[in-house]
């Protein structure tokens, strides 16, 4: 298997971490072109919790970012994770400006972009690719899983097909995809979980990160779960399912994650998960052997 931080120092020679930028970007899932409350799951920060003011420049972002870990890193580099939101889901005019101040920041060596697969229009996808011209960019696209059943639950939006679509054109472009996918989601058993994991990495994705289901205080996910229609995976149940699904990805699929940091503050369920130093363990002695 390929972990990220030793694809990293190999592909880059030294240690890198990721920076979290908040573009001060919205979603179609909250602008009302698809509805108004966003994913079931999503947060009222757009999973961009950790990210920094959106009312600084990404410069600024960036040597802020730096800061927050100076601690742990002295000769590394970074990647400018665009997090917060759909980092696509603007006109070309105002995201180069912001992609480029990103890319030419001296200690970046990659630009991430969090995005959704049906905000990836013909121009947005050049520009990703000329921007892919001064830096390595990464599309980070919100998968979550292949089943349709549960993508209509959690209020996706879009069809499979236009993840496919989406991968094509990127890789057509010669940026690198990465795929986000949910583990735990309601009414999906183990091996419906283990079929989003081999499909995506048939379809071609660079990378893919495995997510712990977080249920979050003041999401429709935490009513569902507060009205006793679904339960959380046990700890136990988590790890097993990571082996299986860790088992089917291939050498060249680099693995991103394999939990989930979600704000303690924000956790409602599973709480086991909080103990991120824990899980870290488990996963480093059960899954990664």
């Amino acid at each position: 298997m390929t972990l990220l931080n030793e694809y990293l120092r190999e592909r880059f020679g030294c240690k890198v971490y990721k920076v979290s930028i908040n573009a001060g970007l919205t979603c179609p899932n909250r602008d009302g072109r698809l509805g108004f409350s966003g994913c079931i799951f999503c947060s009222a920060g757009g999973s961009g919790e950790f990210a920094q003011d959106p009312e600084m420049s990404i410069y600024d972002q960036i040597e802020a970012g730096k800061k927050l870990v100076s601690s742990k890193i002295k000769e590394g580099k970074f990647i400018a994770y665009f997090q917060a939101y759909t980092n696509t889901y603007a006109p070309v005019e105002k995201l180069r400006p912001l992609y480029t101040e990103a890319a030419e920041h001296p200690d970046i060596v990659a630009v991430s972009i969090a995005t959704r697969p049906d905000c990836l229009p013909e121009d947005v996808l050049d520009l990703l690719g000329e921007i892919n011209r001064i830096k390595p960019v990464w599309a980070e696209l919100g998968l979550q899983t292949v089943h349709k059943d549960t993508a209509d639950y959690i209020r996706r939006g879009y069809d499979l097909e236009v993840y496919d679509k989406a991968v094509t054109e990127l890789k057509r472009r010669g940026i690198e995809v990465i795929t986000h996918v949910i583990l735990g989601l309601p009414g999906e058993t183990p091996e419906m979980m283990k079929e989003t994991v081999k499909y995506v990495c048939e379809k071609g994705t660079d990378g893919i990160k495995l997510q712990l289901l977080h249920v979050l205080k003041g999401t429709d996910l935490e009513k569902e779960y507060m009205a006793g229609k679904f339960e959380v995976l046990t700890e136990d149940e988590y790890i097993n399912i990571l082996k299986e699904c860790v088992s089917i990805i291939p050498n060249d699929v680099v693995i991103h994650r394999l939990t989930g940091d979600g704000d303690k503050k924000l956790l409602t369920a599973p709480l086991w998960s909080g103990d991120k130093k824990h899980m870290i363990n488990r996963i480093r002695k059960e899954v990664l052997t």
